[in-house]
């Protein structure tokens, strides 16, 4: 079947709804307990989803840990001592500013409701306002008194409830994003009972630090990296996987000599970037962005943000932080244990600084998607298709007889079975070779080996290519081979 394309013109920002869509009907991504009506910002990865999920993961893993002899990993529990997250400062900062409406009863965090309103003002063309409350906004107090700051804005220029529309505001107060629980049979519900459901994952690799120091033999510089499930109790939580209440996060905590963390720093960053172009994403997509000085979390030195265009604008993929020696001096001082490391070779005693990689597993998801959805013509009709990288692809090659006969069969089956060694693999010999091409289009697949009648005179088989739908005879020995070659050879479309 030779098949003619025309790209059609579609808005990268205005495909989120499509792919939503596409996610829930090709398996990709689900509401949870969806049969129950759902339960907000929580997601679950259905046999698509999974298995890009698993190879964006592995991808990174590799990147990590097997191309670098100085990084270990850990799989730390998601509980953790109270104490923890007190030396971390979690239980004192880790707030969002909220305020309720008393009509509606929905809460909404402070500062992207008075944002929301900035917005709405330069629709209406009223600048100068927008401006006087951006400033007002960018010079808001501390912690301490960021929630009466707020709220005298939101008061002062009369910001109205967005589904209610009333102007009955209770006043902003600090609200903990961590999940908090009891622990053990007989813990009660009082605080000094309770335990975290872990905000973050870097915490497990400070912990482990020496351990990890004292038993996998190495020496500064070097690094520590983990993939885990994480959980914020986001009050404001929307726009598909990329702000959930249940998250995955693939973090490596680098731990430097003092003087050496800005250059780490540097090459941590440009190391990161590539990676992201290195699993297929379009480098226009992409940028980094530095905080600036008066931004910087308190215990940062530098910090920037990776960014990919998303349908919802730019926003932050991966994070890369010098966190000077913090966390470190934070848990030397609350568990009592010194933290410090010995270089024999200079009889230098310091605490190392940290260089921080922290990149959210499901944003990556998203990130991929968004950046492999494409619509084009072909023959008359729409062709909806994911092209990303082949190596992250959650079935590399579709297998079809042409026709449901026992010797296109039999063949077909025996390359399937050599194919399922190396790669996942899905046989498929109901509908027209053409529908079975667009099913796997939309999963991302990028070959497809049609087994017809020639094949059984001369062994050779059509192998059909995701990206331009081009088609070549090759033989059934070599199908293994020149998968192999060109998933390493993959590009993608500019486009």
């Amino acid at each position: 079947m030779n098949e003619s394309k025309k790209a059609m013109s579609i808005d990268h920002l205005q495909q989120l709804d499509k792919i939503v869509s596409l996610s829930k009907s090709r398996g990709f991504i689900f509401q949870s307990s969806e049969i129950y009506g759902g339960l907000g910002a929580v997601y679950d990865y259905g046999p698509l989803g999974a298995e890009l999920k698993r190879n964006i993961r592995d991808a990174w893993w590799r990147e990590m840990t097997q191309k670098h002899e100085n990084i270990v990993g850990v799989d730390a529990a998601i509980f953790m001592h109270p104490k923890v997250w007190e030396a971390s400062g979690h239980v004192e900062g880790f707030n969002d500013p909220m305020i309720d409406d008393k009509q509606s009863k929905k809460r909404y965090r402070a500062d992207m409701l008075i944002e929301q309103h900035i917005e709405k003002l330069r629709k209406d063309g009223k600048e100068k306002e927008a401006e006087q409350v951006k400033e007002l906004l960018d010079t808001s107090g501390t912690r301490v008194g960021l929630c009466e700051d707020l709220h005298k804005i939101i008061m002062d220029y009369e910001i109205k409830a967005p589904e209610s529309g009333a102007f009955d505001w209770t006043d902003v107060r600090q609200f903990n994003l961590m999940f908090k629980t009891q622990f053990g049979a007989v813990a009660s519900a009082e605080d000094a009972d309770a335990v975290y459901l872990r905000p973050e994952t870097a915490q497990g690799i400070f912990v482990n630090y020496k351990n990890v120091m004292d038993t996998a033999r190495q020496q500064i510089p070097f690094g520590i990296a983990q993939v885990g499930k994480a959980f914020r109790n986001e009050v404001v939580a929307r726009q598909f996987v990329f702000r959930m209440r249940e998250f995955e996060q693939m973090e490596m905590q680098y731990f430097v000599k003092p003087g050496a963390d800005e250059e780490q720093y540097n090459e941590w960053l440009n190391k990161r970037m590539e990676w992201h172009k290195g699993i297929g994403i379009r480098e226009k997509y992409l940028r980094a962005e530095p905080h600036p000085p008066d931004k910087l979390a308190h215990y940062a030195r530098a910090a920037a943000d990776i960014q990919y265009l998303f349908p919802i604008g730019w926003q932050e993929v991966e994070g890369i932080h010098n966190r000077t020696d913090f966390d470190l001096s934070q848990h030397q001082e609350y568990s009592g244990k010194k933290l410090e490391y010995f270089d024999q070779s200079t009889r230098d005693r310091y605490v190392p600084y940290v260089v921080e990689t922290s990149v959210g597993l499901d944003r990556t998801i998203l990130m991929v998607l968004c950046d492999a959805y494409r619509e084009e013509e072909v023959e008359g009709e729409t062709r909806t298709v994911l092209k990303m990288h082949p190596e992250l692809a959650p079935i590399t090659a579709g297998i079809f007889p042409l026709v449901k006969k026992p010797e296109l069969q039999e063949l077909s089956r025996k390359i399937e079975k050599d194919l399922r060694e190396d790669y996942r693999v899905l046989y498929d010999e109901a509908g027209s070779i053409g529908k079975r091409y667009r099913r796997l289009d939309e999963a991302g697949t990028p070959f497809c080996i049609t087994v017809d009648f020639d094949g059984l005179e001369d062994n050779t088989v059509t192998i059909r290519y995701r990206d331009d739908m081009k088609q070549e005879r090759i033989s059934a020995d070599k199908v293994g081979e020149v998968i192999r070659s060109a998933s390493k050879s993959w590009k993608p479309e500019s486009k």
